[in-house]
């Protein structure tokens, strides 16, 4: 089921169910491999970010790395978050800005003078 979700989301730009319903299908199925690890599939969707990208979307390579919350709903989720992100960065993460996101939009902006 979540397979068919990223396909019509990713591939085919034509969602039918809500974001908060499909996360709620992804932690039930994160939840489910958890207690039964032994069934978790190796191509799970849960293994997985998203799908590939429609084919009018040209690769763009970002610097610095645009870095995913992981769908973080409150603040001990974004708290994690930056903990895994200065973890990587093997420093302070320094300043940083959040903004509510618009479903399907992320951009990088680099400011230069």
């Amino acid at each position: 089921m979540l397979r068919r979700h990223d396909v019509l989301y990713h591939q085919e730009d034509a969602p039918e169910i809500p974001d908060a319903e499909y996360d709620d299908l992804r932690r039930e199925l994160e939840a489910l491999e958890a207690l039964h690890p032994g069934l978790a599939r190796k191509d799970s969707p849960t293994r997985q970010v998203g799908a590939p990208a429609l084919e009018m979307f040209a690769p763009v390579a970002h610097e610095p790395p645009m870095m995913s919350l992981e769908n973080a709903f409150n603040l001990a989720e974004l708290r994690a978050w930056l903990a895994r992100v200065e973890r990587q960065l093997n420093r302070s993460a320094g300043a940083y800005v959040c903004e509510p996101k618009f479903d399907g939009l992320a951009i990088s902006v680099l400011y230069e003078r």
